[in-house]
């Protein structure tokens, strides 16, 4: 074969990658945006209607099994040895159910801030998570050491949070907000940079949308993270 043909085969599999790999990540970043979208409608709708409050926050039962919902979905549903064996629908599914309960759980922003500041940080937070995700994207550097001190920083997060139920210290409350906005920061890049090197076109259909959809539940989590922290730093108190 003429080194010519084998440089024209190259290339042309290379542009059919790189096409493949844009639709993957294209389809991530919508099902991403459904999720956002799903929670948004959810934590509004809640919040202004006093019937779905009475619901969901006079019964303390029904309130705690809303919070504790999605982490069951996350650690029991969503596993990747269960969504390997699941349909797409079945996946898309407990997508949508974990991005509408975490909606209902956050409805009580609503009733903490006020709109502007929930509307202004909202966008902040967008613009800060496009950028993180656009260098992870296009950056040649392996991220992976700095996702492993973004996992460690998380499990810090978490252990914080739980003391300071107990402490209800406002200066560790913001230590923790500073460093959650580097976590997740770190992490959007981080899950970015992971679900672009996973992709392979030999995959499949199938393989790939289910892929695609915990690809964007990564990055949705990492959005609404970023957000509540950002909130907690900014947010102001409705009056």
């Amino acid at each position: 074969m003429q080194p010519e043909k084998v440089t024209s085969q190259t290339q042309s599999r290379a542009v059919s990658f790189d096409a493949g790999l844009r639709v993957h990540m294209q389809r991530v970043y919508n099902m991403m945006a459904i999720g956002l979208v799903v929670t948004g409608m959810l934590a509004y709708a809640v919040a202004s209607m006093e019937g779905l409050r009475d619901i969901f926050y006079a019964n303390q039962i029904i309130y705690f099994a809303v919070m504790l919902a999605p982490l069951g979905i996350i650690f029991f549903g969503l596993t990747p040895a269960k969504v390997q064996r699941m349909k797409v629908g079945a996946v898309a599914g407990l997508y949508i159910a974990l991005t509408a309960l975490i909606g209902i759980s956050l409805s009580s922003i609503f009733l903490m801030y006020s709109a502007e500041s929930i509307t202004r940080v909202f966008f902040i937070t967008a613009g800060m998570f496009s950028a993180t995700s656009i260098y992870g994207y296009t950056t040649k550097k392996n991220l992976a050491s700095m996702g492993s001190l973004m996992v460690m920083g998380l499990i810090g997060i978490i252990i914080a949070s739980v003391v300071n139920m107990f402490m209800h210290s406002s200066m560790m409350e913001f230590v923790i907000s500073v460093v959650g906005v580097v976590v997740f920061t770190g992490m959007t890049a981080w899950d970015t940079q992971r679900i672009k090197e996973t992709y392979a076109a030999s995959i499949g259909h199938e393989s790939l949308t289910k892929m695609a959809i915990m690809g964007a539940l990564s990055l949705y989590l990492d959005f609404i993270n970023l957000f509540m922290m950002l909130l907690r730093l900014f947010g102001g108190s409705r009056n």
